[in-house]
């Protein structure tokens, strides 16, 4: 199956060479869809400055030499120099056929497959995961669904914070509190009062050390003794790894419920902590150096990407080593860069973080490229920006804490069955709780998505449950209305994909145009990284559907049309399914 956009573009390199000369056969024909035509072309005005013609009469001489007749009912030039398109029915009808009983939806894999690293995630051991969170993992994890879906080779990276000086204060903690034995006794939520009396702790005796002369080493406050076990730490020793390793796992046991719950593929080869890296943090401090890239300034080793400076107006550095001989995140992460290009071997990096990072990574990737690591790799900052309440603040619980990942998926879901149980009575508890939570999650999942990922958005709980608009539960009804005309119509949604098409109304039309968009519409979001020109696709489909459902009848329909249009119906809840699967949001049979 192709876009016939796509179709329409491959004819005009022959048309600019006929017309205009073989310098101009990469001319760019400037092809979309328009409120005014079925595709629009608008080459004429770029290309009229370069001739020094007039652009009406350059677009007359390439239309002139274009070959659609096969393509187009029609093709008429409007305005200044605009070329505009209308598709032939026949060409769609046959195009959409491709679609028959095609689980990709008439999507080809690629034919030139990269290897694809998506780190996402960003979590931290011994802490609950937390609103914070939800876009990286949101994000991270529809683009990764997208290169899969294309045939890239997908490595994902759940970039975990389980190294620092933290996990001293925290073992000892553990140590002064007996929890040492199994994990059994570290529940997420202890660990978080474990991580806040810990801090209390470290952070009071500070003052008192500088007040007081220990006696012995038995004496030793606990800022002492954290301290010493980050050291422990670092050189391997085994109980203070084995203690490590106790919060390590069970963190993870519950990053997997979160990760399960919201429906974000997921699995232990993903994970990445920054522990992984240590062990090359030496190594990248070496190579930085000795290719003078990274200098000893007031006792640490700098790396100083050019272009880059601090409100001073002096060079702003990326700490490689600290002055005591510890590596901090900016050393992990040049490490991190370093591992991915030279051992993954990855053509192309996606780092899904928060904008305000924004700063950071263009230092690191500038640092990498002047190294060599990017010489066969593109490295990109996909950023985002932040969650909102309605009050134009960072979205917090109603008491002004910070908002565990968790609760929000369990409202969701809670909020989701009280709207649905108010739709359909009829559907038994244990669907009414699976559709519940497909339509909250999917609701939450797709309001960050569908929003362009550099915004800031503003949680609504009541806009992203909303059956009307662009929302994940608009798209999901859609789907679920048509399972149900082609249950009512007694056919599978198979074999009705193989019915005999014939279009013959301009809302038949428009949808099949639609339909044989989607491969570009997967295509633009993979290339560019945003998620929301999918969800807008998938949005303009749903519409049209609406559309052909209210000026086309269906099932009342005359024996040929009605196969046709069940063929239409069909195909796209193939297209609805698929794009939202994409999207990792789950799309019920019945709602």
């Amino acid at each position: 199956m192709t876009d016939p956009l796509r179709l329409l573009e491959a004819r005009f390199p022959a048309a600019f060479r006929s017309a205009l000369g073989p310098d101009y056969v990469e001319s760019d024909p400037v092809l979309r869809r328009s409120d005014r035509a079925d595709a629009q072309a608008n080459f004429a005005m770029g290309l009229a400055k370069k001739l020094g013609r007039k652009p009406r009469e350059v677009a007359e001489a390439v239309l002139a030499e274009l070959d659609v007749a096969d393509l187009c009912e029609s093709a008429e030039i409007a305005g200044p120099g605009f070329v505009n398109f209308a598709l032939s029915n026949n060409v769609l009808a046959n195009e959409l056929n491709a679609l028959a009983g095609d689980d990709r939806a008439g999507v080809t894999p690629t034919t030139e497959p990269k290897r694809i690293v998506v780190e996402y995630g960003g979590a931290n051991v011994a802490k609950e995961m937390h609103v914070g969170h939800l876009r990286s993992l949101v994000i991270g994890d529809a683009l990764a669904r997208v290169a899969d879906f294309l045939g890239h080779e997908l490595i994902r990276q759940d970039h975990i914070g389980d190294w620092g000086t933290q996990f001293g204060m925290l073992i000892e903690h553990m140590i002064d509190n007996g929890a040492t034995s199994d994990a059994s006794e570290l529940a997420i939520g202890d660990l978080e009062v474990f991580y806040r009396d810990a801090r209390a702790k470290f952070d009071s005796e500070l003052d008192s050390e500088l007040d007081s002369e220990l006696d012995s080493d038995t004496d030793e406050t606990f800022a002492q003794r954290s301290r010493r076990r980050v050291v422990m730490l670092q050189s391997g020793d085994p109980e203070t790894r084995r203690l490590w390793q106790l919060l390590v796992d069970e963190s993870k046991q519950h990053f997997a419920e979160v990760y399960n719950s919201l429906g974000t593929l997921s699995d232990d080869d993903a994970y990445r902590g920054e522990s992984f890296y240590n062990y090359m943090l030496d190594e990248v401090a070496q190579e930085l150096t000795a290719k003078g890239l990274a200098r000893i300034d007031n006792g640490a080793l700098c790396a100083y990407a050019e272009g880059f400076f601090g409100k001073d107006g002096k060079p702003l550095p990326l700490m490689v080593r600290k002055s005591d001989g510890g590596f901090g995140y900016d050393a992990t992460d040049l490490a991190a860069l370093r591992y991915r290009t030279q051992e993954l071997k990855a053509q192309r990096v996606l780092y899904c973080v928060d904008a305000r990072q924004s700063q950071h990574f263009a230092m690191v990737f500038a640092i990498a490229k002047a190294a060599g690591w990017l010489d066969n790799t593109s490295a990109e900052h996909v950023a985002f920006g932040s969650v909102l309440g309605e009050d134009g603040t960072p979205f917090k619980t109603r008491t002004g804490g910070t908002l565990k990942l968790g609760d929000l998926l369990n409202e969701a879901t809670e909020r989701a069955n009280a709207v649905i149980a108010t739709k359909n009575a009829d559907l038994d508890e244990a669907t009414r709780d699976a559709v519940a939570h497909a339509v909250g999650v999917g609701a939450v999942k797709y309001t960050d998505l569908a929003n362009d990922r550099v915004k800031d958005y503003v949680f609504s709980w009541d806009r992203m449950l909303a059956f009307e608009g662009n929302t994940a539960p608009y798209l999901q009804y859609a789907h679920a209305r048509i399972q149900s005309i082609l249950r009512k119509g007694g056919i599978d949604p198979d074999e009705a994909e193989r019915g005999e098409l014939m279009l013959t109304e301009p809302a038949e039309h428009t949808l099949a145009i639609e339909l044989l968009s989607f491969g570009s519409a997967v295509q633009a979001t993979f290339d560019s990284a945003q998620p929301h020109r999918l969800c807008t696709y998938l949005f303009d489909l749903a519409s049209s559907y609406t559309s052909f459902y209210e000026k086309c009848p269906v099932l009342n329909a005359a024996p040929q049309a009605r196969i046709s249009r069940l063929t239409l119906s069909a195909l796209t809840a193939r297209v609805l399914g698929t794009g939202l699967g994409l999207l990792g949001i789950d799309a019920p049979q019945r709602m």
